[in-house]
């Protein structure tokens, strides 16, 4: 192969450096063969059911954030991009997992949130893992997402994402190949753990910084530790 033949080194159109956090602007699939293998993979991949937005509603309950519909939910990642996202840590906890049961090996091992309320959406979520064990269920009541500021349709509790890196105590480094609006990311850093995140929409790219950087400095002005 010639040196004009061989493929260009795909990079991330931007990268931050926050504390313990590194984020990449940019799709994983580009990002992912230019990076050391993480100790876990914890993230939340879109679904392919058309979630990528939603609109205002009102209710007893408060009603829902508006969110602009963005187009990344359309499909869910393909057999390819779970062997690269897999192929990056030693274990893995993917977040909807039975939307992705026929490109995951078997597991014994499930994670399950119960969401705390009985309403006309899911009763809970599954998260499928690499490890072995009994499945195991957390209930955090969706009003805490009221807490932490909706800033994404889909976005999990800080709390069940603290819960999830709790299956996990010797994984330092934390990799989410699908990272949002950086929740994975903010239960990182109050774990005091390592954080890589990778997310392709500068939208929300920009509100994960925002939210882990102020993670970091509570993390800091709680701990004394040095930013």
């Amino acid at each position: 192969m010639t040196a004009s033949s061989q493929p260009k080194a795909l990079v991330p159109l931007r990268k931050e450096v926050i504390g313990r956090a590194t984020l990449y602007l940019g799709d994983c699939r580009d990002v992912l063969p230019a990076l050391e293998p993480a100790d876990a993979v914890v993230t939340d991949p879109p679904y392919g059911i058309g979630k990528d937005g939603q609109k205002r509603t009102t209710g007893g309950n408060g009603g829902r954030k508006a969110h602009d519909f963005l187009g990344w939910d359309a499909e869910r990642p393909d057999a390819e991009t779970f062997a690269m996202v897999l192929a990056a840590a030693p274990c893995a906890v993917i977040w909807g997992g039975n939307y992705f049961a026929d490109l995951l090996p078997p597991t014994g091992k499930w994670l399950v949130w119960d969401k705390g309320q009985r309403i006309n959406q899911s009763d809970g979520e599954l998260a499928w893992t690499s490890f072995g064990g009994a499945l195991r269920i957390c209930t955090v009541n969706r009003v805490e997402l009221l807490l932490d500021g909706t800033d994404h349709p889909t976005q999990k509790p800080v709390k069940l994402m603290c819960w999830t890196l709790s299956h996990l105590p010797t994984a330092r480094t934390i990799l989410d190949p699908f990272m949002g609006s950086g929740t994975t990311g903010v239960a990182a850093v109050q774990m005091g753990r390592e954080f890589i995140g990778i997310e392709r929409e500068p939208k929300y790219f920009d509100i994960a910084c925002k939210r882990i950087e102020d993670a970091q400095r509570q993390l800091t002005m709680f701990s004394g530790e040095a930013a």
